[in-house]
């Protein structure tokens, strides 16, 4: 099982960005074909329009109707919109936002038949593709209505010496204090917990919390909620889960002094407590998973980049990673799913 050649399910994204760029630049890679099959959902016919606007000619992908078509020597790529298809480089459109939609239905429906192994998607615009269909903030609240409920994942930005996640995601700044509770940040600590151990292979991580407020509060000068929420949430992993969670630590000194490199992951509160520091020294190669889900997802960590688009100069490095990071941990899954399995229960359906 470990050696079979893993599928890669790849989103083409928003068409009017760096999409097609970084995807091409990634694939052109032979190596890529050696470690896996890769399936772009997307269209042939606007791959060839971007190849033709960055003059990239050395490179096709092999047009299938069905990702159980596949060509395991070969990058793949599946039509999932019109022909009619128009591609407006560094401009938001509508149109843009439906064709990343399709693109992004067809994978998850692949990926939960089991057509594909992992998905690697894109960015898109929450803007353009948001609409009554997709009324998410964006890809990862998507994949976990499609895989899971509400709060059972845990967006977490992975870089060499820094893996943080967020107990708030895609939401306003000024509706995080009050969407924080002990429930909220104990099932973040546990998530990240199990992620560690069963996608990263660390067999007893060390995980830090950030406080929410200015210097933690300052015992309750400067905000209740660590006291209230944050603190007891930290005892209860400790005490009822076993869990090398520590804190809360104050997110100025905390990146100040590069103390994230004595721990194995950080929980931030929201999104820019953890995304900028993150972004600040991972921005071309950082990667965002979605953890907890059955499903190994990830994603760059950078947007479309609209003023990028058709320049050729867009570094294809944070895609390449989110690629090679799902490859890992669904390595990670299968070697942790043979290791926790009962032998004796194996042995006897074997001699059965």
């Amino acid at each position: 099982m470990l050696d079979k050649k893993i599928r890669v399910g790849i989103t083409q994204g928003d068409i009017n960005g760096i999409s097609y760029e970084v995807i091409i630049k990634t694939l052109l890679d032979p190596r890529i074909n050696e470690l896996c099959v890769p399936v772009v959902y997307g269209s042939p016919k606007v791959a060839a329009y971007h190849r033709k606007v960055l003059n990239i000619s050395n490179f096709s992908m092999n047009h299938i109707k069905s990702a159980a078509e596949a060509n395991p020597k070969r990058a793949n790529v599946i039509n999932c919109v019109s022909d009619d298809i128009r591609v407006d480089l560094g401009k938001p459109t509508r149109e843009a936002g439906e064709a990343a939609l399709a693109s992004l239905k067809h994978a998850i429906a692949d990926l939960q038949d089991n057509l594909i192994d992992v998905l690697v998607t894109a960015p898109i615009n929450k803007s353009t593709i948001h609409s009554d269909e997709f009324p998410f903030p964006g890809h990862t609240e998507y994949i976990e209505a499609s895989f899971g409920e509400k709060g059972d994942s845990l967006m977490l930005l992975v870089g060499e010496l820094l893996r943080i996640g967020v107990v708030t995601g895609h939401i306003p700044l000024s509706e995080v204090a009050a969407s924080i509770d002990e429930k909220k940040v104990y099932s973040r600590i546990r998530i990240m917990h199990k992620t560690m151990v069963q996608d990263f292979r660390i067999r007893s991580p060390k995980i830090a919390v950030l406080g929410l407020n200015p210097h933690t509060g300052e015992e309750g000068l400067l905000g209740k909620e660590e006291g209230e929420f944050i603190i007891p949430a930290i005892k209860k992993a400790r005490e009822e889960d076993n869990i090398l969670v520590f804190g809360p630590y104050p997110a100025d000194g905390f990146f100040g002094a590069a103390d994230y490199k004595n721990f194995d992951a950080v929980l931030a509160m929201y999104h820019d407590q953890g995304l900028a520091p993150f972004k600040a020294i991972y921005f071309e190669e950082g990667v965002n998973f979605t953890a907890g889900l059955p499903v190994v997802r990830t994603s760059p960590a950078h947007g479309t980049a609209y003023h990028l688009a058709g320049k050729g100069e867009a570094s294809p490095e944070s895609f390449r990673q989110a690629l090679y990071l799902a490859l890992d941990i669904h390595r990670n899954r299968e070697l942790y799913r043979e290791i926790s399995s009962d032998p004796l229960q194996t042995n006897h359906q074997t001699k059965e």
